[in-house]
């Protein structure tokens, strides 16, 4: 297994940004190794999960390439007051895979997950390109994002400032819910919705996965004890990534 910190010049971005890829040695000749994008969260980079988690052993272990891309404070979104990560996350990035890596192409060996802003990253990815994913996981997600709130703390509240602007992203492709709600429920990849018991966002995962059995849409849903930290995700992402490679 190798693991490749690939520093690239972005088209989108208009600036060198970086990816963290962990890429099976062993299956270098062919071009059909299963590919995991995985997003960090807020404060985070693309190094985050091969630092915080045993994310490199794992992928080994099970013959999956990962692609860790740097997505900042962004919210995975066309910033107001920022760069279009969105576009990048989207479009750009994985075509800069495919060129770059013998990863598969195929929709049934393709998959997302991310970890609190990246689970809401890897949900709105998911919902907005279906027929890209066969499985998509948020890991503590922000799935119940609203904004303009003032209730929110300053920190965040001045991060979406930059994002959105003050336009309201309900009822929008922003609003992981309302994506959700809206989604013709036969095109969805299978979901799978964690989190802790402990933490501050397992009422908004808890919500979501509920919407998605409403409508009828293929979601498992994972909350054990545990917080908003890398000991509950470095748990989690083994789940996932068994869950993924099950029907991949």
């Amino acid at each position: 297994m190798a693991l490749i910190r690939c520093d690239f010049f972005s088209h989108t971005l208009r600036l060198q940004t970086s990816m963290t890829v962990v890429l099976p040695q062993d299956e270098a000749g062919g071009t059909d190794v299963p590919v995991l994008y995985l997003l960090h969260g807020l404060s985070e980079d693309d190094s985050a999960w091969s630092r915080c988690s045993s994310i490199e052993r794992y992928a080994t272990d099970r013959g999956i390439a990962v692609v860790m891309p740097a997505g900042h404070r962004s919210f995975y979104a066309d910033q107001a007051h920022g760069l279009p990560f969105w576009t990048f996350l989207s479009q750009e990035l994985p075509r800069a895979v495919h060129s770059m890596f013998k990863v598969s192409g195929q929709r049934e060996r393709t998959f997302v997950a991310g970890t609190s802003m990246g689970g809401y990253g890897a949900m709105k990815w998911a919902m907005r390109d279906p027929q890209r994913f066969a499985a998509a996981a948020s890991l503590s997600g922000v799935l119940g994002l609203r904004y303009p709130d003032p209730g929110m703390p300053d920190e965040i509240r001045e991060t979406l400032d930059l994002v959105f602007d003050g336009r309201e992203i309900s009822g929008t492709d922003d609003d992981t819910m309302h994506l959700l709600a809206t989604a013709d429920a036969t095109t969805l990849p299978r979901l799978l919705v964690a989190c802790g018991q402990q933490e501050g966002l397992l009422q908004q995962s808890q919500d979501f996965a509920a919407l998605a059995q409403q409508r009828g849409i293929d979601v498992t849903t994972d909350f054990p004890d545990g917080g908003h930290d890398w000991a509950n995700w470095d748990l989690q992402i083994q789940r996932v990534l068994d869950w993924m490679l099950a029907r991949g």
